[in-house]
């Protein structure tokens, strides 16, 4: 992990804020993206006061320009990229029949095009430099369909098989589906169906830290160039559920 450039999207807060701050404690140079700049300022500045070594840039994932302007800050600054975490995703669940056909459309946006544009970004460098790695945030909820979470669900399941295909092509690229069960995050906070909001807030009563993805994401990283790591699903213990 030392030195390896590493970018993050949805690095604001939750999984992806966890992340940089852990890979940067073990070395890693780390680039973080979200919308929310002021947050990710903040979070640059205590991981520099520690020691590490972190940049960020503002980025819209469902841009394509965007997030290759993203992915190449990061190069522009470092010479290379080793890692990009492809994490920004959100989570407005809703059955079906409420019709709730914008936030269909903005799951989809942020959840599929969102990683599509960083391997878009980021594929090129990565042949070109011979070797990288992405690493996908799915869920569980791309291996069980729950109510509520149909669109959720096929946007996860979407990051599942785009990661497997894109692992079965790539020679000296590794390919990483992180799954992780219900964890204590921002995600969600969207829902504007309350039924979905209470369903929320039940499963969350047993939830897991961002730390814990986190950690899961340095295992992945941190294994030597020719383990790859493909899929790593993780739950909290006392889960009884799919989730």
């Amino acid at each position: 992990v030392e030195n390896k450039v590493i970018t993050i999207t949805g690095a604001s807060s939750g999984i992806g804020e966890a992340s940089a701050r852990l890979l940067a404690q073990n070395g890693a140079n780390v680039v973080l993206g979200a919308r929310r700049t002021q947050k990710l300022e903040k979070i640059v500045r205590e991981i520099r006061a520690s020691g590490g070594t972190a940049e960020f840039k503002a980025v819209d994932v469902t841009n394509r320009e965007d997030t290759k302007a993203f992915i190449h800050f990061a190069k522009d600054k470092f010479g290379r990229v080793d890692v990009i975490f492809n994490n920004a995703g959100i989570m407005p669940l809703s059955p079906m029949n409420a019709l709730k056909v914008e936030e269909w459309n903005s799951t989809i946006n942020v959840n599929i095009y969102g990683v599509l544009n960083g391997i878009a970004a980021g594929l090129p460098i990565m042949e070109a430099q011979g070797g990288g790695q992405f690493i996908n945030t799915a869920s569980v909820s791309a291996h069980v369909v729950g109510p509520n979470s149909a669109i959720y669900s096929a946007t996860k399941f979407a990051v599942w098989a785009i990661s497997e295909g894109l692992r079965q092509e790539s020679k000296n690229i590794r390919v990483t589906t992180i799954c992780p069960g219900v964890v204590a995050t921002e995600l969600g906070s969207d829902i504007t169906d309350e039924s979905s909001k209470d369903a929320l807030q039940k499963f969350r009563q047993t939830a897991l830290t961002p730390d814990a993805i986190a950690r899961a994401v340095l295992y992945a990283v941190s294994q030597p160039d020719d383990v790859d790591v493909n899929e790593v699903i993780v739950r909290p213990r006392a889960s009884t559920s799919g989730v």
